[in-house]
């Protein structure tokens, strides 16, 4: 989003504001506020341009408010899609801004969290301070600068500081109740481009003044995020004030702390949750006279197994990352045990679970997650499957069929196995391309229907699952997971996607992902050491100065496949 787009924000929150009988001084800082902030930061420059903005996605909103508030605050809201590109929804979140319509989400959501931070039954304890006469202006004051301090991810500057309390002191001035005026303020910062996006600087680099460097309050920003999926806390945020995180000794001591966190399992699951496309769930269908055992509880239970076995693999045990493709352990409830036809023996909501060989289930690729969020609502797609396993797992999106394409002897689903249809579908020249790319990791995986069920036959006929990708031949699903797990190109995308995520833009440069490949590697893939490797590299760390020029493929390119023409 480019620096204009973020000044109409600005402006369209304080027109929101008053348009809402309300007055807050919106405040977007500048080099002047944040220089103010912390004059004795090392390195200050004269000038802070801002390199990024990145809208807060709905789980970091939410970690935002638990931390800052505390347990129980109930954010009711939906909030505005994300944008995929590059193959992350972490890369497209720069290009976004707010609409209208999300802006009065914002503003409702906002009076909202007020109302229940300052009328609520632990009011003293959300505030920190005692709301009353003669001393309530002291308390909104310490409010505004220490609840602003980790909304903003930096310290408030006076100006700021002032500008809020000014609004608060109006409104006790008119109503003669501190309560109101305090809520005015919190619902201004709440409001503030400052909060809803993430905003990252750059000041003169001390070492090479020639050269930027982020701020230390950037960079706390990008790692905390990164690991936990939230704003720094307060040993971070000391860190960025002193500039003892621009040293490699400080940078790497704060890197082991925060993956030795429990914190660490939400930046997990946020990554993943992005990687693996979960926002397609958002839009999953399934025709209830072919999977009846299909529900809401069984989508959101997948999700669940999936980032529970991921969690557990990676984070608990601190796993090799290429058993994702071959664990046959997972995570059940009793609506997934119902779809994998497995007796469920437990009395807990969870239990861990261990499939049989004969199962033919090889890691994320068989489970319910993959299998049934692309599919058709009415049955399996090998070509959906296989070219969803190129984008998400090897970082190599395939393009779109052409559109005078003739789907209908793929679509006659009563005739013979999908094997069968495809390969009469291949006799068109312009098809053949990509299906022979597509397709093979696909068919490895139609013993699986479209909502993850296990079959043998469709039509009544033996389902054929050999394959050939590459010169490497291999049968059905567990051959797939054992092609998948050897792949070089997967541990490659994992480190692009890392990378991705936490940055906030694409590298295509290969020896950086070599580099971080091979230390991967050496390491025996665990997750862990491949995060300490990146966020400790001073590559993560470059300046790149924003443009507004697209990186990679469209919000369309990649949208759900449930819903879309037979393929």
């Amino acid at each position: 989003m480019s620096s204009s787009l973020f000044s109409k924000l600005s402006g369209a929150v304080s027109r929101s504001i008053v348009a809402g009988s309300l007055f807050v001084g919106t405040v977007a800082a500048d080099a002047a506020t944040v220089q103010a902030a912390n004059p004795g930061s090392p390195g200050a420059a004269s000038t802070i341009p801002v390199i990024a903005y990145r809208r807060l996605t709905e789980s970091q909103y939410r970690h935002a408010i638990t931390d800052v508030f505390g347990k129980g605050i109930e954010i009711n809201a939906r909030f505005e899609p994300e944008l995929r590109e590059s193959g992350l929804q972490a890369i497209g979140n720069s290009r976004l801004s707010v609409t209208t319509t999300g802006l009065e989400q914002y503003l409702t959501l906002a009076r909202s969290i007020a109302d229940q931070v300052v009328d609520g039954k632990d009011a003293a304890t959300r505030i920190g301070c005692l709301l009353a006469e003669p001393k309530a202006a002291e308390c909104a004051k310490e409010f505004i600068r220490t609840r602003g301090r980790v909304l903003f991810r930096r310290p408030l500057s006076e100006g700021e500081v002032a500008a809020y309390l000014s609004s608060y002191s109006r409104s006790v001035s008119a109503s003669g109740q501190p309560a109101k005026g305090l809520k005015l303020a919190m619902i201004g910062m709440l409001m503030s481009p400052e909060f809803l996006f993430r905003v990252e600087r750059a000041e003169t680099d001390p070492g090479t003044p020639s050269a930027l460097r982020l701020t230390g309050y950037t960079k706390a920003a990008r790692l905390s995020y990164a690991l936990w999926d939230a704003a720094p806390d307060d040993d971070l945020l000391e860190s960025a004030r002193t500039g003892s995180i621009h040293t490699p000794e400080e940078l790497a001591k704060q890197v082991d702390r925060l993956l030795a966190s429990p914190r660490l399992e939400d930046g997990v699951r946020a990554f993943f949750t992005d990687m693996l496309q979960f926002e397609s769930f958002d839009t999953l269908s399934k025709d209830g006279a072919t999977y009846p055992k299909f529900s809401q509880a069984v989508a959101d239970s997948a999700r669940e197994e999936t980032l529970k076995f991921l969690v557990h693999l990676l984070v608990e045990k601190n796993g090799d990352y290429r058993d994702i493709f071959t664990s046959r352990e997972t995570f059940l409830n009793r609506s997934l045990a119902a779809v994998y036809n497995v007796p469920y023996p437990s009395k807990e909501a969870w239990t861990p679970f261990e499939f049989s060989p004969s199962s033919e289930r090889s890691g994320v690729l068989t489970q319910v997650t993959f299998l049934s969020l692309f599919s058709h609502p009415a049955s399996s797609s090998p070509t959906v499957r296989g070219a969803k396993m190129y984008d998400i797992f090897l970082c190599t999106p395939l393009p779109l069929p052409p559109p005078d394409v003739d789907f209908s002897k793929v679509q006659a689903t009563e005739n013979g196995t999908v094997r069968s249809r495809l390969t009469e579908h291949r006799n068109n020249p312009s098809c053949s391309v990509c299906h022979n790319v597509s397709d093979p990791p696909g068919l490895a995986l139609e013993r699986f229907d479209g909502l993850g069920q296990f079959r043998t036959l469709e039509n009544g006929q033996p389902i054929d699952v050999t394959a050939k990708m590459g010169n490497r031949e291999f049968e059905g699903s567990l051959g797939l997971g054992a092609f998948m797990r050897d792949n070089r190109m997967a541990h490659q995308c994992l480190v692009r996607n890392v990378h991705g995520f936490a940055s906030g833009r694409l590298t295509r440069e290969q020896s950086y992902l070599d580099r971080h490949r091979n230390a991967f590697a050496q390491s025996g893939f665990k997750l862990s050491a491949l995060l300490r490797s990146v966020l400790n590299d001073a590559e993560f760390y470059k300046v790149t100065l924003a443009d507004d020029k697209p990186t990679g493929r469209t919000a369309n390119a990649d949208a759900p496949s449930n819903s879309g023409a037979a393929r």
